[in-house]
């Protein structure tokens, strides 16, 4: 069966297909692949890749059709590193480990992390000072994993794990999409020593704090790691370390980069639009006054999701990929199993028969008023179906009680004649550079 029927996107060149075109702009690409149909293919040299770009073809890959889909190639790239945890699995064995690992994202176990980021973001707000400039993107990301790693684990135990994530976890963001997407026949160039080698050494101290975490018995902790270590299923058995390292690594990547971007890409648009964080700074002196910010408030604090709810749509995830296991049909085309199929939800997300003006940030898109006839299927950015992100609501929970610890107490403003932040080319955009400078809230 021939792909030859499925729309070529365009730009393509014989020999190397659409390579040159995504070198040059890749996130130029996806943006514009909406344009051009709802199921198009792209070239990557002389393999076919099927692009999905509307909300009803993403549907029906993720949910409709979603037993026809494995996780395919970009996720078999990356398994050496990531393992086998919910992000790569597939099958029974990730409904297994799912169903396990779901109880410690209810909302009662919420509530512990939610005392951690809120201890965090207080630590960070009392470190700045008046004028000081920062790099906010930088500054995220650090608070992000020192954040993430409190939570998964305990104090004592968790020192080595926490240096090395600081310290490798960057270096495996920064080169993590260009090694899933580059072929086997080049991991052995000299470009991977550094992405290889911070891999090993994580992976390495995380074996060690799995080791000395079940010797000395997490059943009296409630960090991650406990409380992975003491998942059990029905028949009584639980995951095994290399499970349980599989699953720490997952969540590293899922739970920093993410959350990273998102706060990082908030500051700044809110310090583009200041009537917008007025309008926040009202609603954190409604709910939260001068006490600090608790779990209970998150859901009381309506023009902050609407804020990050815009944010994402903007930045969110621009790639994820599929391969299909049978034949199936998506947006009435024919696609033959061991196809492999890549979602352009920055496609999706920014197109702009589903969001006018769509490059334009307007966090009044999300009013009740103007969501309740849109489909929820038109924003995806933790996925949709059996493998939608676990962690959503705990990355959710993060960016809002950070920012209502934070905005009260600093203002901050694009340095003085800074360009605006570029989006790197990664899983999730995030941006390049974003120079702020603080000063403090006169009336704080």
């Amino acid at each position: 069966m021939s792909l030859n029927a499925v729309p070529g996107a365009k730009g393509g060149i014989p020999g190397l297909g659409h390579v040159p075109r995504l070198l040059r702009d890749p996130l130029g690409v996806l943006r514009s692949l909406h344009a051009e149909g709802p199921v198009l293919r792209l070239d990557i040299g002389t393999m076919p890749v099927i692009v999905v770009t509307s909300a009803d073809t993403v549907n029906e890959v993720l949910v409709r059709y979603a037993r026809s889909f494995v996780k395919g190639r970009m996720f078999e790239r990356v398994r050496p590193l990531a393992g086998n945890g919910l992000a790569s699995s597939d099958g029974p064995y990730h409904r297994r480990n799912r169903r396990l690992i779901q109880p410690m994202f209810y909302k009662e176990r919420l509530a512990g992390y939610a005392d951690v980021m809120r201890e965090h973001a207080q630590i960070l707000a009392d470190a700045w000072s008046d004028g000081q400039i920062i790099d906010a993107n930088k500054v995220m990301g650090t608070y992000a994993i020192e954040t993430l790693t409190a939570t998964l684990f305990s104090t004592d135990i968790g020192r080595p794990a926490v240096r090395s994530v600081r310290e490798d976890l960057p270096v495996l963001h920064k080169y993590l999409l260009l090694r899933a997407l580059a072929p086997k026949a080049l991991d052995k160039l000299p470009i991977w020593r550094a992405f290889d080698r911070s891999a090993a050494r994580m992976r390495a101290v995380f074996d060690q704090a799995i080791a000395t975490t079940r010797a000395s018995g997490p059943e009296d902790r409630t960090d991650l790691l406990s409380l992975l270590l003491s998942a059990r299923d029905d028949t009584g058995a639980g995951l095994t370390d290399a499970e349980i390292l599989d699953e720490l690594t997952t969540m590293l990547f899922a739970g920093t980069e993410t959350v990273a971007s998102i706060l990082a890409w908030a500051l700044y648009h809110l310090g583009q639009h200041p009537d917008v964080e007025e309008e926040l700074l009202r609603e954190i002196d409604k709910v939260v006054g001068d006490r600090a910010v608790t779990i209970a408030d998150v859901p009381q604090l309506p023009s902050i999701t609407r804020v990050l709810d815009e944010v994402i749509r903007l930045h969110g995830a621009v790639t994820t990929m599929r391969r299909t296991t049978e034949e199936v049909t998506i947006g009435g085309y024919s696609i033959p199993a061991e196809t492999e199929v890549l979602l352009s939800l920055y496609a999706l997300h920014r197109n702009p028969d589903l969001y006018p003006d769509p490059d334009r940030f307007d966090p009044d898109r999300w009013l009740p008023e103007r969501t309740a006839a849109r489909p929820r299927e038109h924003v995806v950015p933790f996925g949709a179906g059996a493998h939608k992100c676990i962690g959503d609501k705990f990355a959710w929970m993060e960016a809002t009680i950070t920012l209502a610890t934070i905005l009260p107490r600093w203002q901050l403003r694009s340095v003085p004649g800074s360009k605006p932040p570029k989006e790197a080319t990664a899983a999730v955009a995030h941006p390049t550079r974003v120079p702020m400078v603080i000063h403090r809230r006169r009336n704080h």
